[in-house]
């Protein structure tokens, strides 16, 4: 319960884990998270300024939470506790209260730093609370869990939640390629490089967790310089995909996110699910993930889906499959898979109906072909007295004055009158639809004989 250790003094450079040596020390070498901690974000704004306020960070593993916490503890000039969530209970929770009372008697603040703070009972939570809300604490949780579940309410509605994601592939090649430059904490003594197929490799198995990505990289780096010794060269040793594979006990799987690959997998996916194949659509939809396929881009493939091939036949889909798109975003990897799965495999047990796809692509061809027709004088707004002198919205028929809310009437321009684009199925949802627009057009037939025969 002290001021992070500054571990260099306590242990030589050498001897600590590559992700430890790395971990950034000031903003400037933060990486990621620009949304939070970027130039001019509130965050950094208050770091700069030593206005630390308390927060909540929440995010996967690795994604910087304790080391935005070491970057507080070195840049403000108030006294910063470490606490361990996992270690200390409410006696240790009270020695740090009378310590910050002693503290805040000589002019200084104290910041605490709650490590995996959702480890805390409520009973624990509730023993900083008071003094969280008087000012005498003020609280850095750090937690991989939802804060909604984890922390109490009145505990969290005194705290900003400080989201933080899964680093994104350019993110973690910078992270790769200052580990490799670095020559005092790093392993840039070495002369050390990375194929592409390595960096794809090392990228894939972290899943966006930098921690990860350094510690496979030290692991791979270590087997390369045992099986290839010292440089007999200025040129660097490489390290393969091969090394990284045997470091982590690993396979890469083929994959070019850039190249044919990559349209082959989610062609096989697309088909899969338009074929209702679940047991395919799931092996597709893995292969593409455990490769390094941006998870969001297969979802927003998904999202397209549902209303291509399925469209109005299972209206379901489509609010099913953004849900888990937003439940992906919110939990992130690995476990948000498990959210794209799930629509996956509802997709592909769907009633299928491209009717919607068909209908808008019809409705294009039209348009190109007959440019901007125009809008028929009965359907258009009449804000003005020159307008409905004009004849704007002259006839009109509204819709709720008439039984069931219809009314035979056309809406379409002149020169479209009687095109059909849409033409539902009889499969499911769809049924339905069709019935009532059959219903319909049957009735505006009918309408439109009586008016040609001049019948009242």
């Amino acid at each position: 319960m002290d001021l992070f250790t500054d571990s260099e003094n306590t242990t030589t450079v050498e001897s600590r884990p590559l992700a430890e040596r790395m971990r950034p020390q000031t903003l400037e070498e933060f990486v990621g998270q620009s949304a939070v901690a970027g130039p001019g974000s509130l965050l950094a704004e208050a770091i700069r300024n030593d206005r630390i306020f308390s927060m909540i960070l929440w995010g996967p593993p690795g994604t910087g939470k304790t080391t935005l916490a070491r970057i507080v503890a070195h840049s403000t000039r108030s006294h910063f506790v470490h606490f361990s969530a996992v270690l200390s209970g409410v006696k240790e929770i009270r020695a740090v209260i009378e310590e910050a009372r002693e503290k805040l008697g000589q002019g200084k603040r104290t910041i605490l730093f709650v490590d995996e703070i959702h480890r805390f009972n409520k009973a624990q939570q509730d023993a900083f609370l008071h003094h969280v809300e008087s000012g005498l604490l003020t609280l850095i949780g750090a937690t991989t869990e939802n804060p909604s579940f984890e922390v109490i309410s009145a505990l969290l509605s005194r705290c900003r939640v400080v989201t933080l994601r899964p680093l994104a592939e350019e993110e973690l090649r910078i992270v790769l390629r200052r580990a490799l430059e670095d020559k005092r904490r790093g392993l840039g003594r070495h002369r050390l490089a990375l194929s592409e197929a390595a960096v794809a490799h090392l990228i894939q198995v972290s899943g966006g967790d930098a921690r990860t990505l350094l510690n496979s990289l030290e692991m791979a780096s270590f087997l390369t310089l045992a099986r290839q010794g010292p440089p007999a060269d200025s040129e660097p040793r490489m390290i393969e995909v091969g090394d990284v594979e045997q470091a982590l006990q690993q396979k890469a799987l083929q994959y070019d996110k850039a190249g044919e690959e990559h349209y082959n997998l989610i062609s096989a996916f697309h088909k899969s699910l338009r074929g209702s194949d679940p047991d395919a659509a799931l092996y597709w939809l893995a292969r593409m993930l455990m490769a390094g396929e941006d998870p969001l881009y297969v979802a927003r493939r998904m999202v397209r889906f549902a209303s291509e091939d399925i469209g109005n036949a299972d209206p379901h889909a489509l609010p099913l499959t953004m849900a888990a798109m937003e439940a992906f975003r919110f939990i992130g990897p690995p476990e948000g898979e498990l959210c794209l799965a799930q629509a996956a495999v509802y997709l592909a047990t769907a009633v299928k109906s491209n009717s919607i796809y068909s209908a808008y692509g019809q409705v294009r061809e039209v348009i190109q072909t007959t440019g901007t027709l125009p809008v028929p004088l009965h359907i258009r707004n009449a804000p003005t007295t020159l307008m409905r002198s004009l004849g704007y919205g002259r006839n009109y028929k509204y819709a709720h004055d008439y039984q069931d809310a219809f009314v035979p009437q056309h809406y379409l321009p002149e020169k479209l009158r009687g095109t059909l684009f849409y033409n539902p199925t009889e499969r499911g949802y769809e049924k339905l639809i069709k019935q009532r627009v059959d219903h319909w057009r049957r009735q505006l037939g009918r309408t439109e004989a009586r008016d040609r025969n001049g019948d009242t």
